[in-house]
Order: C-alpha cells, then sequence, then structure tokens
C-alpha cells in the first residue's frame, strides 16, 4: 500500500503557550485551558505567525492521556488569515509526562504527541488548506509547542 502522508512537512508551528488553568476534575477527567499566545509558522507550503487568542483545551483521562482540541489562526505572510482546528493525543510513560508538566525539556522520541488538524480560510491563494487533512508530530518544550505538520495525500 502506498504511503498516505507526505514525506515532507508542508509546514512547521511554533506556538508560544501561556500558563496552564486547570478547571479540575470534571466527570469527563481533568480539565484544563492553556492560551496560546502567538507564534511562528515556516515551511514551504505557508510562512506566518501564530495570532494570539487561541486556545488548547485538554481533559487529562483516566490513564494519563491528554485529549487534545485546539483552535487558532494563522495569518500568512500574504495578510491572508487560516483558522486552524486540530484534535490529537499526548501520551507517555508517568515519569515522563510529570517532566513535561514540570515545564522541562523532553526528547519527543519518549512519548506519543499527534493531531489531526483541519484549516478554513476565505482566501484564494490558500484555498488547498480547505481540502486537506494535515497530520503533525509534536513537541512539547517549556511555554511552547512545536508541530511537524504533514499532509495527509
Amino acid at each position: 500500500m502506498a504511503s498516505m502522508l507526505a514525506t515532507q512537512p508542508i509546514f512547521h508551528i511554533h506556538a508560544e503557550l501561556a500558563g496552564i488553568t486547570d478547571l479540575g476534575r470534571t466527570p469527563y477527567g481533568v480539565r484544563r485551558i492553556i492560551d496560546i499566545l502567538g507564534g511562528t509558522v515556516s515551511g514551504p507550503r505557508l510562512n506566518g505567525r501564530v495570532l494570539p487568542g487561541g486556545a488548547d483545551w485538554q481533559i487529562i483521562r483516566g490513564d494519563g492521556a491528554a485529549d487534545i482540541k485546539a483552535r487558532y489562526t494563522i495569518q500568512a505572510d500574504s495578510g491572508a488569515r487560516i483558522l486552524v482546528s486540530s484534535e490529537g493525543l499526548r501520551h507517555g510513560p508517568p515519569e515522563i509526562l510529570e517532566r513535561l508538566l514540570r515545564g522541562d525539556n523532553v526528547d519527543p522520541s519518549l512519548y506519543y504527541f499527534r493531531t489531526v488538524m483541519r484549516f478554513e480560510t476565505s482566501d484564494p491563494s490558500f484555498d488547498w488548506l480547505n481540502r486537506i487533512l494535515a497530520l503533525a508530530r509534536g513537541q512539547r518544550q517549556p511555554n511552547a509547542i512545536r508541530l511537524d505538520v504533514f499532509e495527509v495525500i
């Protein structure tokens, strides 16, 4: 079977994050909100910046995995605005997750952090984003995340 994923990222995202707002344990798990403060987007298919105002809404499940739902806006260098909707999972050994929570810089090969991404824009030059799915491999950094975004082909 042919690969369904591009071999090279179409772009990279580096997003700066605010501190965690912990809403406590609900019937679904521990609810957290992490505001997105801004960031950069760079790569062969898109360059620009992450605008402030988005957020990552998480549920920390009973098994320790983070169920991630993020929404934010990218502004391309041309001025085009692109809405990003991302859902994914982050999990790993408890000691690795504790290090991430402390803000340590942890090798991303030691944990799983993947998201499915969809995009929405009115700009004709980026219409191709309206018609693709993407998968991102993530890395949690102190007060930031890095995503390598691959097109599903």
